[in-house]
């Protein structure tokens, strides 16, 4: 199979570009040669600069040695948007481990259970209520040798410290004495001379980022120091305003950090990203609609990559209309699909463009992207980032290729399974061979999502495999009713799903949440809504919701819907059999 002979010249950087082989801790202590003194963290008003950060990581990774850390030890990281998750990152990789990242959401038997799988020695969290009981917990069932724990107000200006420990005691939890229990400011201060480990970017693995993958149960995506350093390469060469500055000068660019951190979006785009270029990232610990505006208005913040439902919230907003967006200049949307509707009301309110990008946690972050300068294309994931290359497969049988446009057409191949290679590939799946069978064929990785590729080179994501709907040997992509859905003036938010039919074995079934002042029916969205579709297509109903589930960063969560929904069915089943 041959790639797509498309134009993919509408990025600044050439796409055969090639990025040399580097470590993260390289790329890290580069940038703080560089940028010393300039501001990194901006955390509720207490500053870090590079150089800060570097200091306390160094202190942080000889201590993680002498506590025993080994070379290709894991390490997790159970924390939300705070600084000591800059530090742990940094500081495990420079010392030859592998961070681990947890989310803060999960609870005491997910965590547990993915610290045996990953064979995580040492956690980091901090004393939240809503994280230090889970952990310690895990600390009691699980292999799990050692609690470091920090503690919020160490982080905060002094005078926010005091407010903190008076007002939110509610909110933190008591750090036992034990010796399996670490205060994290016992392991700074000391001469932050460690042993460095001889590092091969290319092949040694750097961070474990837990992903549903392409199929099936979580497992530990293996990202190498290359496949996060390329990425971040990769996304600022797309920035033309990150590229006009001096190389030897930090960027101007403030980066609205509030996606969170665990994730790959963030971790990509937010974190590695910003230090790669010398930025600067103002972190809230969790997206907050009111804390977010206060920021772009007061702080100068230039970016905030999010998913459409933040940028709804910031719409919804009313302070929205006493924001003085001067200084943001562009937001990237990943996640979810972007509307056309809210990409042309978020551009007219604040003046910033918004532009869609794709990626997974298999890609390190990013896969492709529409451009910061020059002709985007609405309803498009853009086009790949340097040295990417992409394919579409047939979606039944994937040793075929796609079906091809002829030479009038539009579309030039697809809809086809999405596949990609290039330096941000991970490297498999921790101890899953059986999964990495799935999803690799040859160098290309399989993703699992439904595409098109027009003759300019963009590429539009129809839906997942796995979401398709089959309807009477029909195939029906519920991302396309879902786009329709969202040109009705009154619909927010919107997701589709397939549920049994006796006859037909599938039909399809949406979810919809209002605007504020609707006073639609789910009958009569229905009725307009079936208007505008083919027969087979057609949803059996539409159930309207005040709110449509989301997962951590606020991505609507087809699968929890799936879930909630075929949950009640069998509970319904399960009733009927018992009267």
């Amino acid at each position: 199979m041959n790639d797509m002979n498309i134009k993919l010249n509408q990025h600044p950087v050439d796409a055969d570009h090639i990025f040399d082989p580097l470590s993260v801790p390289d790329m890290f202590m580069q940038s703080v040669d560089l940028f010393g003194d300039a501001e990194l963290l901006d955390f509720m008003g207490r500053k870090y600069s590079y150089n800060h950060v570097a200091k306390h990581a160094k202190e942080m990774a000889k201590s993680l040695q002498n506590m025993g850390m080994k070379r290709g030890d894991r390490v997790g990281l159970f924390l939300p948007n705070v600084p000591h998750y800059v530090v742990a990152y940094y500081a495990i990789m420079m010392a030859g481990g592998i961070v681990v990242n947890f989310s803060p959401l999960y609870t005491c038997e997910e965590l547990a259970h993915q610290v045996e799988d990953s064979g995580t020695r040492f956690l980091f969290t901090v004393n939240a209520a809503s994280l230090l009981p889970n952990a310690l917990k895990v600390l009691e069932i699980s292999s799990l040798e050692k609690l470091i724990v920090g503690t919020i107000e160490e982080v905060l200006p002094p005078l926010k410290s005091i407010l903190y420990r008076l007002f939110k005691r509610s909110e933190m939890s008591l750090i036992p004495r034990s010796d399996d229990v670490v205060h994290y400011r016992t392991l700074l201060g000391n001469d932050g001379v460690f042993d460095v480990p001889n590092i091969d970017p290319v092949k040694d693995i750097v961070l474990l980022q837990y992903t549903g993958g392409t199929t099936g149960t979580p497992k530990g995506a293996m990202l190498s120091h290359q496949n996060i350093t390329a990425n971040a390469r990769q996304i600022n060469s797309l920035d033309w305003y990150a590229r006009m500055n001096n190389p030897n000068e930090p960027a101007t660019d403030k980066i609205l950090g509030v996606l969170p951190f665990f994730h790959v979006f963030a971790n990509a785009c937010v974190l590695n990203r910003t230090i790669n270029n010398g930025g600067s990232i103002f972190m809230l610990p969790r997206f907050d609609g009111d804390q977010a505006l206060d920021a772009i208005d007061k702080e100068g913040i230039t970016s905030m990559p999010g998913v459409p439902t933040m940028y709804r919230a910031l719409l919804d907003n009313p302070k929205i209309n006493k924001t003085n967006f001067s200084t943001l200049r562009a937001c990237v949307s990943g996640g979810a699909p972007l509307s056309a509707d809210l990409k042309r009301k978020f551009e007219a309110k604040t003046g910033s463009i918004l532009i869609e990008g794709y990626g997974l946690t298999e890609s390190s972050g990013v896969v492709s992207c529409n451009p910061y300068e020059g002709e985007g294309k609405v309803g498009t994931i853009g086009i790949p980032v340097p040295g990417t290359k992409i394919r579409l497969v047939d979606k039944e049988d994937p040793s075929k290729e796609a079906p091809k446009g002829g030479p009038d057409d539009e579309i030039i191949c697809g809809p086809g399974e999405l596949t990609f290679a290039g330096p941000q590939v991970m490297q498999g799946y921790w101890q899953r061979p059986d999964a990495d069978k799935n999803v690799f064929m040859g160098e290309y990785l399989r993703t699992g999502d439904v595409a098109t590729i027009d003759r300019d080179g963009f590429v539009k994501i129809v839906d997942r495999i796995k979401d398709m709907i089959s309807v009477g040997g029909f195939k029906v992509f519920p991302s396309q009713i879902e786009e329709i859905l969202y040109k009705h003036i009154c619909v927010r938010e919107a997701l589709v799903i397939g549920v049994p039919d006796d006859y037909l074995g599938e039909r399809p079934k949406a979810y919809i949440a209002l605007e504020d002042d609707s006073t639609n029916t789910g009958a009569e969205i229905m009725e307009w809504l079936n208007g505008e579709l083919g027969k087979h297509e057609r949803v059996v109903d539409v159930v309207v919701k005040d709110e449509l589930p989301k997962t951590m960063i606020g991505k609507l969560d087809r699968k929890a819907l799936r879930e909630a929904e075929l949950g009640k069915a069998e509970l319904g089943k399960a009733e009927l059999g018992e009267s």
